[in-house]
């Protein structure tokens, strides 16, 4: 339905920056704040892992990590995160509302418009993150041999190529699309059940966020298992390949090893991580879009709590 939503949409004259600086700043809170429960998630992927790094969950694998191996272990490969976060995420925002807003035709309630926004900005999203997940999660397996992120990038580049860089860049499309496509979905569902006005609510925005983490993670577990191993490259004896190439390898291998369980290896930690990192992800996006509104000179004033507040240009709904 049309209606006046000055905060939902933003004002006519919001650039594409606007939410670029909102997106990025959304980005680099929601990997970098749950970083040490998504270490334990690769760990915990390994098809082979080590017998010192076994762990029965989230919480002993923690222990372990800080116990025997210093607590900034749980941290490294966070540095190439904050780097491509930012650039991806701001990108990923912008292309979904842009694109939001031209398939919705303005209407509140398009949750297949919002899908298929998600599912477009993911491309561009994983264009760039795909490079620092490889560097990333090598990083963060047990044993690592690189010493910095710099170290592990030069290295994968000389050992095997360019092309290392992407070997998991189809899987994690074919996971990262359904995952976005739930994930909008269920966020903008749950914000119609939960916050009809769209008025600024960190309460529900955190909610949302969540629920739609966490069915979005469950649903799309087995390819995030697969995309590990592509990036980690794990070398085991029955294989008799040098790489593992594509996720039909990724799949075959892994249910070698470990059967249709392997599939879900780290399930309780991707949730973990997904719920507090996809509320953090909207609480941050929506705040900045919140602060933009408000502080933009206008006469016309947005409810917030029951509260009229000075805001944005009228826009219309989404």
């Amino acid at each position: 339905m049309d209606c006046e939503d000055p905060y939902e949409s933003l004002p006519p004259s919001t650039t594409v920056s606007t939410h670029m600086l909102a997106g990025a700043a959304a980005g680099i809170g929601e990997h970098c704040i749950m970083y040490p429960v998504d270490c334990v998630k690769t760990r915990m992927q390994s098809i082979v892992p080590d017998p010192k790094a076994n762990y029965r969950s989230v919480a002993d694998a923690l222990l372990k990590i800080v116990r025997y191996e210093g607590i900034w272990n749980t941290m490294r490969g966070v540095n190439v995160v904050v780097g491509s976060a930012g650039p991806a995420h701001a990108m990923y925002f912008a292309c979904y509302e842009k694109l939001k807003t031209v398939l919705s035709g303005g209407k509140q309630g398009n949750h297949l418009a919002h899908g298929t926004a998600g599912c477009m900005a993911t491309v561009l999203h994983d264009a760039v993150m795909n490079p620092a997940e490889v560097v990333k999660q090598r990083m963060q397996m047990y044993d690592s041999p690189y010493k910095t992120c710099l170290h592990c990038a030069t290295s994968v580049y000389r050992e095997e190529g360019l092309r290392a860089f992407y070997r998991s860049y189809t899987t994690q499309l074919s996971m990262n699309i359904p995952f976005q496509s739930v994930h909008f979905m269920i966020y903008e569902f749950s914000q119609d059940l939960l916050n009809k006005e769209r008025n600024y609510d960190p309460k529900t925005h955190m909610l949302s966020g969540a629920v739609a983490g966490a069915c979005a993670a469950t649903l799309t577990m087995p390819l995030d298992v697969c995309k590990t191993l592509l990036n980690t490259q794990e070398h085991c004896a029955r294989t008799h390949v040098s790489y593992i190439n594509g996720m039909m390898a990724a799949i075959r291998t892994i249910f070698e090893f470990q059967g249709f369980s392997g599939f879900f290896r780290g399930l309780q930690a991707r949730v973990l991580f997904q719920m507090p990192a996809t509320a953090i992800s909207w609480s941050v996006y929506e705040f900045f879009k919140y602060v933009l509104a408000k502080n933009n000179p206008d006469d016309n004033y947005l409810k917030v709590g029951g509260i009229s507040v000075q805001a944005a240009s009228s826009a219309t709904s989404r």
